[in-house]
């Protein structure tokens, strides 16, 4: 079952992941992950969830997620009151992943799906147990758009360009 514009975005969705704090902000200081309940945080909000193969890979690295940072003033101007990046990683490999792109706070979660749970759960995620590379837009519940880019390299439906359009 593959999420499409106009479904719900399924109850009872939990992620894992280390909130960003001041006093483990190095990238040498771990922290504790946590349950993040994203179907009930995100009840009330218009999110922008964009999933990829993993953390620290090339194009992940050296273009999703910096694109996501750079163009966030533009996807707040937009609406958006929360962006989240997901991966199969765990929750301190993706707290890293953030720390090593300088995201602070809040501002972009990177979010950690277990066994690929959730991305299996709508049928994106490959034989490996790797979530695909893919976006979901979700405004109070519902999702108005959802995109699984055709090749694992690809960036052009998931692109926070491509997400602009959309909102």
């Amino acid at each position: 079952m593959s999420l499409k514009a106009g479904d719900s975005f399924p109850k009872d969705v939990t992620f894992s992941y280390i909130p960003w704090s001041e006093e483990s902000s190095s990238i040498n200081s771990c922290g504790i992950p946590i349950n993040y309940p994203a179907s009930q945080k995100w009840a009330d909000k218009k999110v922008v969830l964009f999933a990829l193969p993993g953390a620290f890979t090339p194009v992940c690295s050296a273009n999703h997620v910096p694109e996501y940072i750079a163009k966030l003033p533009e996807l707040r101007a937009k609406g958006v009151d929360q962006v989240a990046v997901l991966a199969y990683n765990d929750a301190y490999v993706m707290s890293a992943w953030g720390k090593a792109n300088g995201v602070t706070g809040d501002d972009i979660l990177f979010l950690s799906d277990p066994d690929a749970k959730f991305s299996k759960s709508i049928g994106w995620a490959d034989e490996e147990g790797r979530t695909y590379r893919y976006v979901l837009i979700i405004d109070h519940g519902k999702v108005i758009y959802a995109a699984k880019e055709a090749a694992k390299n690809s960036l052009d439906l998931s692109s926070a360009g491509n997400v602009l359009k959309q909102l």
